[in-house]
Parts: C-alpha cells; sequence; structure tokens
C-alpha cells in the first residue's frame, strides 16, 4: 500500500470513529503485543491513533493520541504561522515523512484543516537530490512547507541541487533530533528558511518552533513556544510540557491498558535537559543518554556538536560519530567515540585525539573505534541500545583475545 492509499484508508477508519495503530512493519508484532484484549476503554476518546514514541535510548512506547489533539495541534500550527506572516490557506505541504511517525502524520491534518495541498515523497527520491528537485516543482503562487528530520537536511544540503531546492521553501521545520551547528551555519550562508523546532508524540508535535527570519539572523534554539503550550523545567533540568494536547496514555507492555502520562497537575516530563531564556527554547540533550564524568554533567550529542568543526577543519571528515558512555573507576564514566569514515582513508588516531583535546577533559572520548556499519535509524535517530551492544560485544571479543 502506498502512501496515499494508507492515508485515505487512515481517514476513512477515522471517519468510522476507530483507533488505528500505527507502526513501522518490523514493530508490529511488538506494537499488537501491547493492544490491550478490550479496546473499548480507548474509543471513549474517539477517533485515534496508537503511535510509537521514543526508541532512541533502546526503549519504545505507544501514545494514543485522538484526532481532536492533532488537529489541535495543527491550529496552533497554524496560528504560528499566521504570526510570523504566512497565511496558512495559502500554502503547500510537502512531507517526506512515515505516517507512524508523528511528524509524518500531521501534515495529513494540516492539510486537511487548511484546506491545503498535501505532497507525499517517498523515501528513495529524498536519497536523490536532482531527481527530487527536477519531479518536485514547488507551486509559485503557494507557500511551501517542509518538515525534516537532521540527517535528510544534510543529504540534500550536499547537493547543489537539494540547497536550491531547499531554498524555495518559505519555512522547513527541522526537529527529531540535534541540529549541528555547521550544518545551521551552511544553512544560513545558503539562505535555506530553517525553523528548528521542539516537539515529541507525547504533545502531537511541535510544541515550539524558531521563526526563519530568526534563524537566518543566527538566533539559536527552538523559539517559543506556540500558543497551546506551557514549558517549565524541573529541579533536574528536564524539560517539562503541559498542554490540551498532550497523550491521554501509552500502552504497557503486558496489554493491561493505557498508563497515564501526565501528573496530576497536567505537566508532562519529557526526559530531556533544556533551558529557557528570553530567546526562548534551547535543548541540551536526553537526560537518559546524559553521563555523569569527573563530577560534571556531560552531554554527549553536545559534544559531538562542538568536536564536529575541529574535526572538519582538521582534514577529518567523518560520515557518522556516534559517543557512548562506559563505567571507569576514576571518573565513574567516560565516552568511547564510534566513528563511520566513507570513502577516505582510515583517519590517523593521533589526529582525531589531537582534535578532542581541545575538549574539556570529562568530555575528551576515551577511546576512538571504527565502525565500519554504523548508521541511524530511518527516522535519522541513534538506536543506543544496538550500538552499545556492538561495543560491549567487541570489548568481550578483545578480552577474549588478551
Amino acid at each position: 500500500m502506498t502512501a496515499a492509499e494508507q492515508a485515505v484508508e487512515l481517514e476513512r477508519l477515522w471517519g468510522e470513529g476507530a483507533v488505528v495503530a500505527l507502526a513501522r512493519p518490523e514493530e508490529r508484532d511488538a506494537l499488537a503485543k501491547a493492544l490491550p484484549v478490550d479496546m473499548e476503554p480507548l474509543r471513549h476518546w474517539g477517533p485515534a491513533v496508537l503511535i510509537g514514541s521514543g526508541g532512541s535510548g533502546g526503549g519504545r512506547r505507544w501514545c494514543l493520541q485522538p484526532l481532536e489533539h492533532l488537529r489541535q495541534s495543527a491550529e496552533a500550527t497554524g496560528a504560528w504561522l499566521r504570526a510570523v506572516g504566512i497565511d496558512p490557506a495559502g500554502t503547500v505541504l510537502v512531507n517526506p515523512l512515515p505516517l507512524h511517525h508523528v511528524s509524518g502524520l500531521l501534515p495529513l491534518v494540516r492539510s486537511r484543516l487548511w484546506g491545503v495541498p498535501l505532497h507525499g515523497l517517498s523515501a528513495e527520491l529524498m536519497r536523490q537530490p536532482g531527481a527530487l528537485a527536477a519531479r518536485v516543482i514547488l507551486p509559485p503562487d503557494r507557500r511551501a512547507l517542509l518538515s525534516l528530520v537532521p540527517t535528510q537536511l544534510q543529504r540534500l544540503m550536499a547537493d547543489p541541487a537539494g540547497v536550491a531546492w531547499l531554498r524555495g521553501f518559505a519555512v522547513i521545520w527541522v526537529g527529531g533530533s540535534g541540529l549541528a551547528p555547521a550544518l545551521a551555519a551552511a544553512a544560513r550562508v545558503e539562505g535555506i528558511r530553517l525553523s528548528p523546532c521542539y516537539g515529541a508524540t507525547e504533545t502531537a508535535a511541535m510544541v515550539a518552533a524558531l521563526p526563519p527570519p530568526a534563524f537566518l539572523a543566527g538566533r539559536q534554539g527552538c523559539g517559543h513556544v506556540l500558543a497551546d503550550v506551557e514549558l517549565r523545567l524541573d529541579a533536574t533540568g528536564a524539560i517539562e510540557v503541559r498542554s490540551t494536547r498532550l497523550s491521554p496514555g501509552w500502552l504497557s507492555d503486558d496489554g493491561s491498558g493505557l498508563q497515564p502520562l501526565g501528573g496530576p497537575d497536567g505537566w508532562w516530563r519529557s526526559g530531556d535537559a533544556g533551558r529557557l531564556n528570553p530567546a526562548g527554547l534551547q535543548v541540551l540533550g536526553r537526560l537518559d543518554g546524559a553521563i555523569q564524568s569527573g563530577g560534571e554533567t556531560v552531554f554527549p550529542d553536545q559534544v559531538v556538536q562542538q568536536l564536529r568543526p575541529w574535526l572538519s577543519r582538521a582534514g577529518l571528515h567523518l560520515s557518522e560519530l556516534l559517543l557512548l558512555p562506559v563505567a571507569d573507576a576514576e571518573w565513574g564514566q567516560r565516552l568511547v567515540a564510534l566513528y563511520r569514515a566513507d570513502g577516505i582513508a582510515e583517519p590517523p588516531l593521533q589526529l582525531l585525539m589531537e582534535a578532542a583535546r581541545r575538549l574539556p577533559p570529562a568530555q575528551r572520548p576515551l577511546r576512538w573505534i571504527a565502525c565500519p556499519e554504523l548508521e541511524r535509524n530511518a527516522l535519522g535517530k541513534w538506536e543506543l541500545g544496538r550500538w552499545r551492544t556492538w561495543l560491549d560485544r567487541l570489548d568481550h571479543r578483545n578480552n577474549l583475545g588478551d
């Protein structure tokens, strides 16, 4: 079934008041096991979806999102667009993400609510910037809107045809994982109107977004909250969200039903660390990915963003770089760097370590390990459990060799 046919079927089921389970093919068995024997309590919320959240930390849970919440999210996005001078009714939505991704589901809801065209793009076409630019011609009489994950943005910006195509969009929302400073800087040079944003499946997509003019002017972070959202930080620095479009809950693994998401006061703790300042929200990284090293809290994603430009200036162009924690008797935890270098000679270990010496001691990788198969998943996220297992097996083999 094509993406367009899936959308038609989804809307048909919604019209019948159904709760529709959406998952990647390889996750359908896991979702089926979590479904309660009695689905009737879920139908209390009206037409809805069950859609996956998380996965980057090795876990996965299935959230209930009523159609009414998705529509509220689309309304809030429309209000945000009007605030930046764009009439939602005069737009066209271009969607390269699948329906089982919340940022791939919302374009469908937005297009119906705003009464505007929606064009879906296949994953195969997104990997061919030249063909994409030739086939997908943006209409001159509408403001084009696009949602991307950083991996897709990076791939398109590596090709002049992709850069030219991206320039045609009025807004490009970028979420899903951190936007590297070097990639953001390159987009500014090319005049690409990015809108770094923050959101989750639990919040029915984005809750904060930086307007493109502010991005192009050099402002960092994810901007201010949308009209129907409140943000705060808890004592640990975790981002907490309160909104009437929060998911009512998630399915327990044992099939016993829906577990409440928010606390009694309506706040949901996201698990992402952040800062709030007059410019809005800055996301630091996953709290479950942060480590304590030498008495300091270290966010591996932030370290990667610092390392990337230094490595590039040293001529060390790595296709992928992932930092994982390992136990250390003296420091508590240290970072180990897994990297992939496509189509180039193996980077000298000495040069990698020299670039890393610019970092504070707690942030410097203890080891650098070539990993030719290192890759993100289809949504541009790291499956940390997979790569921790890979590292454990490598260390086990090396210990046996010793």
